[in-house]
């Protein structure tokens, strides 16, 4: 099994090679990721500047690293059309963002960018984020990922699928479950700053302070109540004799199964 491993806060961060280390326990792994930080880049797409590919020495032995010159879904084609052209991509998994891709976030999010280039591409695909800000716990995302490759593999679940996981900033013990959920609803009371630098004005988009709309079922209210969110979009295919959201909710009751036999051994 193969997988691509890739993000959004560059090739750099903490939260990837955590990431990629937990994937390479049950998979041949390769990272392809930005050079820089690109939160917020979305679907973005390069089209009108050529694009470069550097291979970088890897932090983590046996797993080959790549940083690109452009965004999150850039990193994503040139490694599937390029990089591991030919070869088979079983999933693509994004992250493990700082801080979380909830709601309306989604449609802006560099991480979920990225894995939807491989849910497009036929692939199966997650995103993964981390609620919070300062000392996260990766490694529990990553494990996160790990089971759910696992458990999407076991089931022999073959139809492209995209998977948009948030996570509370929580200890593996301290969780409270799984919830699979759909998207809340985000306003932003956005400010526009005006300057000058002594040649010309120029403005800053500011953004506010955020207003929720998150009843229960969506995925910042679970995130609230210290539940793993799962927040499937759509597949393509009907999966065996269940309905799509059947699936997904035994999928959430094995993870977190699978989860609370691991906090045993911790």
């Amino acid at each position: 099994m193969r997988i691509l491993a890739t993000n959004d806060d560059g090739i750099r961060a903490e939260g990837l090679w955590t990431l990629a280390s937990e994937l390479s326990r049950i998979a041949e792994v390769v990272v392809v990721a930005p050079d820089r930080d690109h939160s917020g880049a979305g679907t973005s797409v390069t089209l009108r500047q050529p694009l470069r590919i550097t291979r970088i020495e890897s932090p983590v032995q046996a797993i080959p690293a790549y940083s690109v010159e452009g965004t999150p879904a850039d990193s994503v084609i040139l490694a599937i059309n390029a990089i591991l052209r030919g070869k088979n991509i079983d999933f693509v998994v994004s992250g493990v963002n700082e801080g979380p891709n909830l709601g309306d976030d989604v449609f802006i999010s560099g991480t979920v960018g990225a894995a939807l280039q491989g849910y497009l591409r036929g692939i199966r695909s997650i995103a993964l984020s981390v609620a919070g800000s300062g000392a996260l716990h990766f490694e529990v995302a990553a494990r996160v990922a790990r089971i759910l490759v696992s458990s999407i593999t076991m089931a022999d679940l073959s139809h492209r699928l995209l998977l948009n996981i948030n996570l509370p900033n929580l200890e593996l013990r301290a969780l409270k479950g799984i919830e699979v959920t759909r998207l809340g609803e985000r306003k932003y009371p956005d400010g526009i700053e005006s300057r000058y630098d002594a040649e010309r004005d120029y403005y800053r988009i500011i953004r506010g302070n955020s207003e929720w709309h998150a009843p229960p079922g969506t995925d910042v209210w679970a995130i609230r109540q210290g539940l793993i969110s799962l927040t499937p979009f759509p597949v393509a295919g009907a999966i065996e004799s269940m309905t799509q959201w059947e699936f997904f909710q035994q999928l959430a009751i094995h993870v977190y199964h699978e989860l609370l036999n691991e906090a045993k051994e911790v």
